[in-house]
Formats: structure tokens, sequence, C-alpha cells
């Protein structure tokens, strides 16, 4: 069976009548999800002509669909992109929302994991995704501290 994978990891930017819609699908599928639970469930989707047809989708897609919708009925881009996926040293710096330089910085030092390709850099997404939690945790940890810190110095935070 083929499957159509999208050949560029180009966000889907959503109109304001595709995050309206999408609000209103994630209303639909939280009322199924908490009436239900997480589990498998069939998909129905209206066809041209009246037909319609059915589709079974493991519990784990739904879930995934929810996230989806949440992002797009807030107006928010979405991106699928396969974990294995690698990536250009643009397109990582944009995840990570630091400049080029900056993150060929953090390769060269070792801090995120890449291979070359000929003369060009290639960040598989796992590593990068594992590079920003690490440094997400580091932030918040840090954030932690200095709220601490005006806690004892009463500065009213």
């Amino acid at each position: 069976m083929a499957v159509a994978v999208p050949s560029s990891i180009e966000p889907v930017i959503p109109t304001a009548k595709a995050a309206e819609v999408a609000g209103a699908s994630l209303r639909d599928l939280d009322r199924f999800r908490a009436s239900h639970g997480p589990r498998q469930a069939s998909l129905s989707l209206d066809l041209e002509g009246g037909h319609r047809a059915s589709v079974p989708i493991p519990a784990s897609v739904l879930e995934l669909l929810q996230g989806i919708l949440v992002q797009m009925a807030q107006g928010n881009a979405v991106t699928l992109v396969p974990v294995h996926a690698e990536l250009t040293t643009q397109k990582a710096a944009d995840l990570l929302n630091v400049s080029r330089p900056c993150l060929i910085e953090r390769l060269e030092q070792g801090e995120i994991p890449f291979r070359k390709v000929g003369t060009h850099r290639r960040i598989r997404l796992a590593d990068l995704m594992a590079y920003k939690h690490a440094i997400d945790q580091q932030r918040a940890a840090a954030l932690d501290d200095l709220a601490a810190q005006a806690q004892e110095l009463g500065m009213g935070y």
C-alpha cells in the first residue's frame, strides 16, 4: 500500500477558517476521548457522491491528531516530521530559534551530534530534540533558582 509522505518539512499554516474548524474538531475529539478513553477508534470520512468510508486508527494517532488540532486551532503552523529525519543546519537553527552560525558553533563544540554529507552538515531530528529538551530543562532550573533568590531577597516575585 502506497502512503503519501510529504517531500519537505514545510509547515502547514492554517487560515482563520481552518483554525476555526480545527477548534470545532478538537472539541469533538476531546468529547470522544473523554467518553471512550485512549483506545483505537475509526474515523469516518465523507467522500464525494455521498459515499462514506471508515478508517481504523490507533490511539497514538488520535493523540497526535489532537496535538495537531490544538496547534492549528491556535493559528500555529504545524509540521509533521519523521523522528529519523535529518535536517539542514538552517532548518535545525529555525527549530531552535537561533541563528545558523550559533547552531554551527554548537555542532562544532560537540553539543549536538551531526554528520557531513560532502561539505554539508546534517542533524538528526531526534538528536536536535534531545538537545532542545536538555537546554529547556537547564533554562527552567535557572529560572527556578532566580525566582527562589528573588523570594529570599523579598523582591516580590
